[in-house]
């Protein structure tokens, strides 16, 4: 009978073999989650790495900041903090993006009856629920573009399920569109908030880029390390950004799409973003 500690061990190997061909990886952790970021890289605090949407200088040697800590480097797979999480880790995880890849995955039978009759065959792997298909090409990543549909590439992580069948063709046109083309009812797109401003200032100081931005991204950062109770920290993020932004119409549809996208990549559902907005909105009487 195969023990934890030698899958453990086989997952290390595995990243390592994967890095070696030019697949930048990460441990998971249960549940498909990456590990949670270090105190040094908290809420961001670090500033964030250079490869982040939001560049920064960070160059902490653990497992932090999710698909941004994937690697291709030995060294870095191999020491001794990286071995910590692998030890504790249930999976293997690759940043399609980051080598040149893109990932569509079809989440259900539904799902990949559809890309069979319009998408070109490409190398594919035997998920859980359904399969991913490989293309040659980055792009932006985006959950949801049609029913059982995510698209992963760039800032984004997929688990490795193996090999697969066939090799991968050229990312086609066809699936840059299905991004570009995201059915409105699965976009997690509310309207900006437009509720009266505070009283007292002529300018509200969150219209500041610098302070507003800054904002966002530990809400999203927060969501992001979560260990456990997603949907609470989900709800509780919305609450605290809606407590501080929500009164003066500052927020768009930019600014809710990436706290959405940020609880989505913690596998939220559009449903349950859309009702932990509305939930905190209410709470507060916006």
């Amino acid at each position: 009978m195969t023990q934890p500690t030698d899958i453990r061990r086989g997952h290390l190997s595995t990243a390592l073999a994967l890095a070696a061909s030019g697949l930048p990886v990460l441990p998971l952790r249960a549940g498909k989650m990456p590990f949670g970021n270090c105190r040094r890289c908290t809420d961001n605090t670090c500033g964030g790495r250079p490869n982040m949407k939001n560049a920064g200088p960070c160059a902490c040697p653990g497992v932090c900041h999710a698909w941004a800590a994937a690697t291709t480097d030995r060294d870095v797979i191999n020491s001794s903090i990286w071995r910590w999480a692998w030890m504790r880790a249930s999976a293997v995880a690759y940043h399609p993006g980051g080598a040149g890849l893109t990932v569509v995955d079809l989440d259900n039978t539904d799902a990949i009856t559809w890309a069979r009759e319009h998408l070109p065959a490409t190398q594919s792997v035997a998920t859980t629920r359904g399969e991913h298909w490989i293309y040659l090409g980055a792009m932006g990543s985006a959950n949801a573009v049609r029913p059982g549909v995510d698209i992963k590439s760039t800032m984004s992580y997929a688990r490795w399920r193996g090999h697969g069948t066939d090799t991968p063709t050229p990312l086609p046109d066809a699936v840059r569109t299905l991004a570009a083309t995201k059915p409105v009812a699965d976009q997690p797109a509310l309207r900006a908030i437009a509720v009266p401003a505070s009283t007292g200032s002529k300018e509200c100081r969150h219209r500041t880029p610098t302070y507003l931005d800054r904002g966002i991204a530990m809400a999203e950062q927060r969501i992001t390390d979560a260990r456990s109770g997603v949907h609470a920290t989900v709800y509780r993020t919305f609450l605290a950004v809606l407590s501080v932004h929500g009164r003066c119409g500052c927020l768009t549809e930019t600014h809710i799409g990436r706290l959405f996208t940020a609880a989505q990549a913690k596998g939220e559902s559009p449903r349950h973003c859309t009702n932990a907005w509305t939930n905190a909105r209410t709470r507060l009487g916006l």
